[in-house]
Parts: C-alpha cells; structure tokens; sequence
C-alpha cells in the first residue's frame, strides 16, 4: 500500500511540473514543447574556435558569415514565418 503511495504522490508531481513548464513556456520564460532553441549559435562558435587553432580552416568561417549576411539581406521572411 505504502508503494501505491508513493507511486501516486511521484505521479502528481511529476505532472504538476509539466504543467508547471507548460504555464511557463507560455508566459515565454522557457522553451519546453512547442519551440526549440537554434543549435546555429553553437555551432558558428565552434567554428571560430576551430578556425583559430587551425587557420588554414579560415574560408569556412568567412562563408558561413557571409552567408549569414546574405540572408540576412534578403529581405525577405524569416523561414517558418507565414506570410
């Protein structure tokens, strides 16, 4: 009986802090379902590092801030954006 107990209150909480999340991802404070954080912000600052212990790598960091540049250029939606 004491397990079923247990069990139970490990439940509840364990929903009460996905709603918890739920209510917070709303009001914005964190990103739990709906949104995902973008991985690009890592991995351009790898880049850098990696283009600082081997400078012969340096034209891939260039691209890609050029790149970047361009899109950001463009003028046109960001992707995922309806228009």
């Amino acid at each position: 009986m004491r397990v079923m107990l247990i069990l139970a209150v490990v439940v509840a909480g364990v929903y009460g802090m996905h709603r918890l999340a739920l209510w917070a991802e709303r009001r914005g404070w964190i990103y739990y379902r709906e949104r995902r954080g973008s991985s690009g912000a890592l991995g351009n600052a790898l880049l850098e590092v990696h283009a600082l212990l081997e400078p012969s790598q340096r034209h891939v960091v260039e691209e890609r801030r050029q790149d970047m540049e361009e899109d950001d250029d463009s003028g046109e939606p960001p992707e995922g954006v309806a228009g």
